[in-house]
């Protein structure tokens, strides 16, 4: 589905990303987890278009079998694709309802019908979302906005979802929540991308993982192969 080739990010002087490649394969869930500036969000970011200064090649097959090449492509070429992201720090405007919030993800749409059957499949899948409809996003749970900020990205109706660090900040209780609902997205045939501090939780939901340390891969392979691995119950399991 989609294939990144030899990516390089520079923000100034820094070489955030120095020629990582990856596959993500249609229908699984990957994780890129490490620590904090491993690149993890910048390989993210530059799949959403949102990073002019990148080299390399990202390739993205569409559900027509069409493969095309969107790096430094517009952040609203992406989402019509078919590819959309739930990003770090949630982002939700927090002045506009929960609904309102919501209707912003469906932005490229004008299928009326189609938008509300998403928003009531949304609602299904966050109950606590459909409650709290039209209070004020700002007034919601960092749990709540976490939802909110997974469900604005899922209106666009998109075939690979990624996620920028949706345990982040969030209680135990949320966190296992939380990655219930990425397993559940995946098992309704969405692909998922998955950037994560939290390596426990993002290698058990996995397929696939890779592994960054300063803009590069120094490991990859399934989840479950990853957690026996001693050097990464070391570095990132706590032993």
């Amino acid at each position: 589905m989609l294939k990144i080739e030899e990516l390089h990010v520079y923000y100034g002087g820094i070489h955030a990303v120095k020629g990582i490649s990856l596959h993500i394969p249609k229908g699984k869930i990957v994780t890129l987890i490490g620590a904090n500036g491993a690149g993890k969000s910048s390989t993210i970011r530059s799949i959403a278009g949102l990073v002019r200064s990148a080299k390399g090649k990202i390739l993205y097959t569409s559900n027509e079998g069409v493969e095309e090449n969107i790096l430094g492509k517009a952040p609203e070429f992406i989402v019509k694709k078919g590819i959309a992201m739930s990003p770090e720090g949630r982002r939700i405007l927090p002045h506009l309802t929960v609904e309102e919030n919501l209707l912003l993800g469906a932005y490229i749409r004008n299928d009326k019908e189609g938008i509300e059957k998403d928003m009531d499949h949304v609602y299904s899948l966050f109950p606590r979302l459909r409650e709290r409809a039209w209070q004020k996003g700002g007034t919601l749970s960092g749990g709540e906005q976490q939802m909110l900020a997974v469900g604005r990205a899922l209106m666009s109706r998109p075939d690979l979802v990624m996620m920028d660090e949706p345990s982040l900040g969030l209680a135990p209780m949320l966190v296992k929540e939380v990655f219930d609902i990425i397993r559940e997205i995946n098992a309704q045939g969405k692909t998922v991308l998955l950037v994560e501090q939290n390596a426990f939780a993002a290698l058990k939901v996995a397929h696939y993982a890779y592994i960054l340390e300063v803009g590069s891969i120094v490991l990859s392979g399934p989840g479950e192969d990853l957690l026996k691995n001693p050097r990464v119950k070391e570095a990132y399991l706590g032993g």
